[in-house]
């Protein structure tokens, strides 16, 4: 969290926008078939045959969406392609292009570009994405990013938020709350920070629910598991803004109703432990927290011993009428109203 005063710094200036560019995708390779043409050219050329394309672009804004404070530029840049190809496995499709687009101020030299792009490099590595093109420009309040990622998927194999059915059972990816909690202990130590700038967070206790945070991964297993078990989702989503919210949306585009049980909700014993330390209702944090970036879907009961022993996957409630509400079980049995409490993009 200390920063280092004496790093190179290349003015962005002495490269100009088409150097610039040249410079932070010199090393990008292509490997996907599918690209025909990436960076270089006045757009790219993509040849998918006869599959369907899926697209979905996010925004991410110095201050609103990140804390360069606590959030290396490294991390950012493979944050930011991370939830875009969340979006798109939400799909049930394959990651295949993605294009990067920056706003920077003269606040930035070429090197902090450097790690930004190193990061979007790895994450493109690591699932197996071409980057093939994006833009560059000036900023006057900081830093965004702007990532649009594509995908294919054959034909009537895609899932969408509409498709659940009454009886269909609720299953959940991975765990919850992780990111939140990761957050709130990144706030903590930075106003810690502020007081003290000599100080040195001893986070290691805190080394899941941070990475959580920092650096998310997308769920392409998950993908190519349900796949390999021969499941495919009647809907599904990705978790950004936290599961209550992500249930409603499920709900009111199939037209059905829920009951989620809190005692199945998986949670890492970090996030338990750190929600004890910050006085913080655990339930409340895995509804609301948001940022898990795992894969909320529905499935006919009839896959139901598909996924039983499954350590990746998480039965949490099933699918009702419409008519009968959408509700969380409490340990206690009481019947609690879902509401939307998560991430919103404006105040209202």
């Amino acid at each position: 969290m200390i920063e280092d005063k004496n790093q190179q710094r290349t003015q962005l200036s002495d490269l100009g926008e088409f150097k610039l560019i040249e410079h932070l995708t010199k090393s990008f390779k292509i490997k996907q078939s599918s690209t025909i043409k990436g960076i270089g050219d006045d757009a790219a050329v993509l040849n998918f045959d006869n599959k369907k394309i899926v697209v979905t672009t996010d925004l991410l804004i110095e201050g609103v969406h990140f804390d360069l404070s606590y959030m290396p530029l490294k991390h950012l840049g493979y944050k930011a392609v991370i939830v875009n190809l969340s979006d798109v496995y939400a799909m049930n499709a394959k990651a295949t292009q993605i294009t990067v687009s920056i706003a920077v101020s003269n606040r930035f030299p070429l090197e902090a570009l450097e790690d930004l792009y190193a990061g979007i490099e790895t994450a493109a590595s690591i699932y197996n994405i071409d980057v093939i093109g994006g833009d560059t420009t000036s900023s006057n309040t900081g830093l965004l990013i702007s990532v649009t990622a594509i995908g294919e998927i054959e034909t009537n194999n895609e899932v969408y938020r509409n498709g659940a059915k009454p009886n269909d059972l609720l299953v959940v990816s991975g765990d919850l709350g992780a990111a939140y909690m990761g957050l709130q202990v990144l706030e903590r130590e930075k106003e810690v920070y502020k007081v003290n700038p000599n100080s040195q967070p001893d986070l290691e206790q805190y080394s899941y629910i941070i990475e959580r945070q920092l650096k998310p991964e997308a769920r392409k297993d998950i993908i190519k598991l349900l796949n390999d078990l021969d499941i495919k989702p009647t809907a599904m989503i990705d978790i950004s803004d936290g599961l209550s919210s992500e249930i409603i949306h499920l709900c009111k585009q199939s037209e059905v109703g829920c009951d989620l049980y809190e005692e199945k909700i998986p949670l890492d014993p970090q996030v338990i432990s750190t929600c004890e330390e910050f006085n913080i209702d655990s339930t409340t944090v895995a509804l609301n927290g948001g940022e898990d970036y795992e894969l909320l879907f529905t499935v006919s009961q009839n896959d139901f011993l598909k996924i039983k022993a499954n350590p990746n996957l998480t039965v949490i409630g099933y699918m009702k009428a419409v008519n009968e509400g959408m509700h969380l079980v409490t340990r206690g049995d009481s019947r609690i109203p879902i509401k939307a409490q998560g991430w919103k993009n404006f105040n209202d």
